[in-house]
Formats: C-alpha cells, sequence, structure tokens
C-alpha cells in the first residue's frame, strides 16, 4: 500500500497492529468524556441557558485549568517557554483555535437548542468521513476500503437518526443537524493545522517545539487561540448573563470533555504516523454515541433508543472493528 505524503511502501508488522490497538483504546476513552459534552449542552439548553455561554465559557475554564494545572505540574517555567510560542506563532494559534476550538463548539452547542443530545452526538460521527475530506485537502490519500468502512459507519448514522424523523418535526432537525455538520469539519481542520505545522507543511509555520509532544500543551494553546473568536462572538450576540447552573455545568464539560477528551485525542493522533492511522483514531469518536445515550437515558430521563437506534449503533461499531481488522490484512 502507497500513501503518497510519505513517498514509500508501508508495510506492517505485528507492533504495528499493537499499537493501532492502543490509539484506538485511547480514543474509545477520549470518547467516553466527550460525551459528557452533548449531555450537559442538553441539560443546560432544557433549562434556558444560553448557547453561547455553553460553548465561550467552557474555553474560559479550559484556559484557566491548565494555566494553573500545567505550573504545578510541570514548574512555572514551562508554562512560560508555551506562552513564548503562543506569542512566536500568533497568528497560526488563533487561526487553528478559531476554526478547531471556536467553530467547532459554537456549532455544537447551538444545535443542542433544536436537538437531544444523541442526535447531536450521532450527527457529530460526520467527522468520521469530514476527516478523511480533510485529510484529501492536505494531500492525503486511502485506500479504497477505507472508504467503505466508512460508508458502514455512515449507515449506522442514517439509521439511528431515523428515530428522529419519527418522533422530531423536520425542521427541528435542520436546525440541530446542520450546525453539527459543519462542526463536523472545523474540529478535524484545526487538529489536522496543528498536525502539519509540526511538519512544516506547505504554507504554514515550522513549529517544531518539544512542548506540542503534550497533549495538554497543545490544548491550551489552541484554547488561548480561540479567545479572540469568543470575544468577538459575544460582542455580536450579547445573550443574557449565565446562571450559576450553566456556569457549574460548563466547568464540568471544561473538565472532562475539554481537557480530559480533547487531550487524549490529540495524544491518540500525535502518535499516529500514517494517514490510515489517522482515520482509525477519528474513527472512534463514534463511541460518543453510545456513551451519549445511556447518559440521557440515566440522568435526563429520555426513553430508552428504540431497535432502530440499537441497530443503528450495532453498524457503526461494525464499521469500527473493520478499522481494525484492516489494519491485521495489512500485516498478512
Amino acid at each position: 500500500m502507497h500513501f503518497g505524503y510519505f513517498g514509500v511502501t508501508e508495510g506492517w508488522h505485528a507492533s504495528d497492529v499493537a499499537d493501532v490497538l492502543k490509539l484506538i483504546a485511547i480514543g474509545l476513552l477520549a470518547g467516553l468524556f466527550f460525551s459528557s459534552t452533548f449531555i450537559l449542552n442538553r441539560l443546560m439548553s432544557l433549562e434556558g441557558g444560553h448557547w453561547l455561554w455553553s460553548a465561550a465559557l467552557r474555553y474560559g475554564y479550559m484556559v484557566l485549568l491548565l494555566m494553573i494545572g500545567l505550573p504545578l505540574f510541570r514548574g512555572g517555567p514551562s508554562l512560560r517557554a508555551l506562552l513564548r510560542l503562543f506569542g512566536r506563532h500568533w497568528k497560526f494559534w488563533t487561526l487553528a483555535g478559531s476554526i478547531g476550538f471556536g467553530g467547532f463548539y459554537a456549532l455544537i452547542c447551538f444545535s443542542a437548542d433544536h436537538a437531544p443530545g444523541w442526535v447531536v452526538a450521532t450527527t457529530w460521527q460526520l467527522t468520521i468521513i469530514a476527516s478523511l475530506f480533510v485529510l484529501m485537502g492536505f494531500g492525503r490519500s486511502f485506500p479504497r476500503r477505507t472508504w467503505i468502512f466508512s460508508g458502514i459507519v455512515f449507515t449506522g448514522i442514517l439509521l439511528v437518526n431515523l428515530v428522529h424523523f419519527k418522533t422530531g418535526s423536520l425542521q427541528g432537525l435542520f436546525k440541530g443537524a446542520l450546525p453539527v455538520v459543519l462542526a463536523a469539519f472545523c474540529y478535524p481542520i484545526g487538529n489536522q493545522l496543528v498536525w502539519e505545522a509540526q511538519r512544516g507543511r506547505r504554507f504554514l509555520p515550522y513549529i517544531r517545539d518539544a512542548s506540542l509532544d503534550n497533549a495538554f500543551n497543545k490544548v491550551l494553546l489552541m484554547s488561548l487561540g480561540s479567545l479572540p473568536f469568543w470575544g468577538i462572538l459575544i460582542a455580536a450576540v450579547a445573550p443574557p448573563p449565565p446562571s450559576g447552573g450553566q456556569m457549574v455545568n460548563t466547568a464540568l464539560v471544561a473538565l472532562f470533555s475539554g481537557v480530559a477528551a480533547t487531550s487524549l485525542f490529540l495524544y491518540a493522533r500525535s502518535r499516529a504516523n500514517r494517514a490510515s492511522e489517522l482515520a482509525a483514531v477519528d474513527a472512534t469518536q463514534s463511541s460518543e454515541v453510545v456513551f451519549a445515550m445511556i447518559g440521557e437515558v440515566a440522568i435526563l430521563g429520555a426513553p430508552w433508543p428504540s431497535s432502530v437506534a440499537l441497530t443503528g449503533v450495532a453498524v457503526v461499531f461494525a464499521g469500527l472493528t473493520l478499522f481494525i481488522r484492516f489494519q491485521e490484512g495489512e500485516n498478512q
């Protein structure tokens, strides 16, 4: 198998398969933490909280958590060095943060006003396919089987959404789904910009710094880069002040999804050396559907999904399994 951007033939060994399985396991753990986003955003929406505060406060908390936590665990000088790195490439971090964190999460929170959390989580799985298009835009290529496996995952997403077609309005689905489709492209674009910059690709600055090997540092840099985006959006929308409950819930989202999940996901992506590995890590985000369904039933009292929805979930995981088997097939 050949990938043009490496220019070499990729040979697979048993250790390669083990590495891929580890990356997928880390991605699934990230999916568990990511699912808190959809549950808590839906909860805040039902309680009347404005979607913009649900989005902006999360990244405000993330910056505070990381700027306090990093010096405690690694010492003050490392944080100062990280801030200097941000200052040297502030235009790049503002671009990557505004797209990958700002645009992505503003659209996700907006959709929570118009669709249940499990529908948002399911539609969000389009990022698996969106990631392939993003990677293609950066010069990557994939074997036909990768697209077939992605199509299987997409079929599962459609099956799950059939439940909402039956129980909700088409207008509500459109308002809840379209922003998520756009968000599905924003997130991999922002992350891939960082991945490319570390390797000095094309028009991007070559940011070869050892601190970027730590996923928490990447999250802080991108979060700092998103702050101008949030300031402009708050000034433009002028939402009413957030409630105390919304401030608490956004803090939980920042901790579980913003810090823990994002760091795990970026760590797994940073360890991927092949385009197919990147696609496999991105595919683990489909696990959020299961976690969001269970959480919405247990926490928000939503009815248990129908057999059609459960069948869709099974199909999604079948697609994930094929991603793994594909790696094994390359080893034979």
